[in-house]
């Protein structure tokens, strides 16, 4: 009587036909009648004040409606702080230059045309003063431990001054941008108090919460929408400064307004990975067992916000070793503000400590998978409690079955075909575990279809789908009669899509809420005569084709359809929610996903030249609910970690603090000519923690290919290359 689950089959997307059709709407897709446009003017420096702005001439240009500067901005608070930190500052409330292309003027007007060009006609002066762009600069203010996270356990000083091997080594990551297709736009209408943005956010919730408090509204007063946002990869966490802009603009205008940034505005107004330089020394016994780690980092911040990205905070508890320190800090630089980038800080944490693993393996002559087989972590280091799950193991195992990594021969430059060095190299990964609370509301309709929804956003990961097989699956309705929606912070509230969260808080709601649907409506002919379910609790019932029927004898049952028919209904509506675990309790250790990456890289012996040939992804995520989608999430990851290691960095200028490649056409990233043969597989058994046995699994296909990248160019070439992006001039 039942139908095939819905969960687990690699559909297609539900999304996928309005998308190729076109009809997907974007942010700035979006125009309502009346509308106005504006455009920004940036700052020429990067470090001092406006001592004059002349915007005569502009307010005069040809359907101009106003400029906007921070002489006739209104006094705006800073939004709240958030789940991941705080709110960006409030746009143009001084006249100081904190870093290059910073907003210092909006300009609205009847067309996009004339308020670019309006923009030209401006005259600002400044006195400029030295820009600190450099982390060895004596001016630069350091912030330790700004998240509170330093740790330390056992006597590490003791235990390196006794390692019979140690490994010191200082790694360094540069700025990368997280540089999603579609560029970020907004479009703010005001109605009396009340106010509706389309944005390109990837939570509409936080969005509306900040917006009601820098506006002085009511929440309830703000509507954010999203139904469909292009790639983001952490850009759209934050409410920033051009969206809070385009508000104001609609509301001293009395018009709506809407702003498209540029491209090279992108690499100044939606965040960027922020630099980093790293120093691990690793100190084991002959035999490969450690016996101390110690981890200390330093990532780059803006002069006046935050940015949570503790680099070296995940190995604590990576490997089984009796002593490890971690230290993170922050060094304020006149630049615009960092975000988190896919992988925020496991991808630059985890090129380090895997890096300097490798060359642990290398001064050791011990193979780099077997080490690390050797250091496991069969409980969690730090509490010692049990994990939820954890098939890292396995990973490393069918990884290295899948790759072939018995055919390496250890020795550098030993392996070669022709004009080009081969090289194999491995990384073992982590990503953290993430939850926070989430709503979702289910309605099933007297016709036998359903509706779900909840105010999360769908970044290209496929929540739409994955979200739809949950419902169908839960309610036991066939997919193509539910309809799942979001992007709308008028639906229940949802936490980011980032993370590598969202999935598990959402699905968990949906699965509560389509759960409460079946209680109600079997609430309905408990004392029903008639109906072959009376009397019967959740437990009793199984679902399938629409309908309910008994667990105990299944060919009895009536559908939905027929039982809200008879009691006069035209659906049954029920709200549902998720809440995190509590480690303690439940005598776990919460695991996020773990994984396993392969790497075969050629590099031409005379040349340099570095081609990734395949790379095998061996991935512990848990339940996976859409086979399809989550192998998607991992090919798209390990190309970015392919462009993270060879081709991605963000030039700023040190003297003038202006980014040297904000294009397309300067700033490299992976192209189809650069990604072969990406491989993966899913391993490991549901999570214990969750109801539906799920982790992420966004983040976990960036993590660890730039560090099997470096150690596989050491192991072709001979050279060991510690700064990233990893270019053939080093190996010449």
């Amino acid at each position: 009587m039942e139908a095939p689950p819905a969960i687990g089959a690699g559909i297609d997307r539900v999304d996928g036909a309005r998308k190729t059709a076109g009809a997907a709407a974007y942010p700035s897709d979006f125009d309502v009648h009346g509308q106005a446009h504006a455009a920004l003017l940036q700052s020429t420096v990067a470090a001092g004040r406006i001592t004059a702005i002349d915007t005569a001439e502009a307010e005069a240009a040809p359907g101009v409606l106003t400029v906007i500067t921070h002489r006739n901005t209104p006094r705006l608070p800073d939004g709240p702080a958030t789940d991941i930190g705080t709110s960006p500052p409030a746009p143009l409330q001084d006249e100081r230059i904190l870093h290059h292309g910073q907003h210092v003027a909006v300009v609205v007007a009847e067309t996009r045309e004339q308020a670019v060009a309006a923009t030209r006609l401006i005259k600002v002066t400044y006195d400029a003063s030295e820009p600190v762009t450099r982390f060895d600069d004596p001016r630069a203010e350091r912030v330790d431990d700004p998240w509170g996270m330093d740790s330390e356990r056992g006597a590490v000083e003791e235990a390196l001054a006794s390692a019979d091997v140690k490994v010191s080594a200082t790694y360094t990551t540069p700025d990368n941008t997280n540089n999603p297709l579609g560029l970020f736009a907004t479009l703010a209408v005001w109605d009396r108090n009340t106010l509706t943005v389309h944005d390109t956010t990837q939570w509409p919730t936080m969005a509306r919460a900040t917006l009601a408090k820098v506006f002085d509204v009511p929440e309830s007063a703000v509507r954010v929408l999203a139904p469909y946002v292009g790639g983001a990869f952490g850009s759209g966490l934050r409410v920033w400064q051009h969206v809070i802009l385009t508000v104001l603009a609609a509301r001293m205008t009395g018009r709506p307004v809407k702003l498209v940034l540029t491209r090279p505005q992108m690499f100044t107004s939606v965040g960027h990975r922020p630099s980093g330089v790293q120093h691990i020394t690793i100190g084991a016994k002959r035999s490969g067992e450690l016996v101390a780690i110690d981890h200390r980092s330093t990532s780059s911040v803006a002069m006046e916000d935050d940015d949570f990205e503790p680099l070296a905070a995940s190995s604590a508890v990576a490997y089984a070793c009796p002593s490890v320190i971690t230290r993170d800090g922050q060094v304020r630089l006149n630049i615009s503000n960092p975000t988190s980038m896919r992988a925020p800080a496991e991808g630059q944490g985890n090129f380090a400590l895997e890096s300097a693993f490798d060359e642990l393996a290398h001064t050791l002559g011990i193979d780099p998978l077997e080490l690390r087989l050797r250091n496991y972590a069969e409980r969690h280091p730090v509490s010692g409690m049990p994990w939820s799950s954890k098939a890292l193991r396995e990973c490393y195992e069918a990884g290295a079955e899948r790759f072939g990594w018995s055919r390496r021969d250890p020795a550098p430059r030993s392996m070669r075909d022709g004009d080009e060095l081969i090289g194999y190299g491995m990384a073992g990964v982590g990503y953290p575990w993430y939850a926070v609370p989430c709503r979702a509301r289910a309605t099933v309709n007297a016709d036998g279809s359903a509706f779900v929804r909840s105010a999360a956003t769908d970044i290209g990961t496929g929540t739409y789908t994955v979200m739809t097989q949950v419902s169908a699956d839960v309610l036991g309705i066939a997919l193509d009669r539910v309809r799942f929606d979001l992007g709308d912070s008028d639906m229940p509230p949802s936490p980011q899509a980032g993370g590598s969260g969202l999935t598990g808080a959402l699905a968990t709601a949906v699965r509560d809420a389509c759960l409460g649907v079946v209680r109600r409506v079997l609430d309905l002919v408990s004392e029903d005569a008639g109906s072959p379910l009376r009397g019967c609790a959740l437990e009793d019932v199984i679902v399938g084709n629409g309908r309910i029927h008994r667990r105990d004898r299944p060919d009895e049952g009536e559908s939905y359809a027929d039982i809200l028919t008879r009691h006069g209904r035209q659906e049954m509506t029920v709200d549902g929610a998720s809440a995190p675990g509590d480690p303690s309790a439940l005598g776990m250790a919460f695991a996020g996903a773990f994984g396993a990456k392969f790497v075969e890289v050629r590099v031409d012996a005379d040349l340099g030249v570095i081609r990734v040939a395949r790379v095998v992804s061996a991935i512990d995520g848990g339940r996976i609910l859409n086979e399809k989608t989550a192998r998607s999430q991992i090919i798209g990851g390990t190309v970015g970690g392919i462009g993270q290691a060879l081709f991605e960095e963000t030039v700023t200028d040190a003297r003038t603090g202006r980014i040297a490649n904000a294009t397309f056409g300067d700033y490299l990233i992976p192209v189809n000519a650069d990604v072969a043969d990406l491989d993966v597989l899913f391993v490991g058994e549901p999570d214990r923690a969750t109801p539906l046995g799920t982790k992420g699994v966004g983040e976990i296909g960036l993590v660890g290919v730039a560090a099997a990248i470096a150690n596989a160019v050491h192991h072709a070439t001979g050279i060991r290359i510690r700064s990233l992006p990893i270019t053939l001039d080093e190996l010449l």
